[in-house]
């Protein structure tokens, strides 16, 4: 699975990826930019809540809860960051 670009919600708990693109609408982009969620960004999947919805990550040295759509929309690279 290494190398091929996957939405962030499917990896599991504990996984570690690189950003690769983020295909959000306009207006819900600059949040995360704000937030440091910026392509080639080093990325891990901390949990999930107990339904699956949200997902607690680790960027840039802190936590950060996205909902599941949100997470489905941003193409990770699986494996340890490049």
């Amino acid at each position: 699975m290494e190398g091929v670009s996957t939405p962030l919600s499917r990896l599991p708990e504990g996984s570690r990826a690189v950003i690769d693109r983020i295909d959000l609408p306009p207006d819900l982009l600059p949040r995360l930019l704000e937030m440091g969620v910026i392509g080639g960004t080093p990325v891990q999947v901390v949990r999930f809540a107990p339904l699956g919805d949200p997902i607690e990550i680790k960027v840039r040295g802190y936590h950060l809860t996205l909902r599941r759509e949100e997470a489905e929309h941003i193409w990770v690279v699986p494996g340890p960051p490049r």
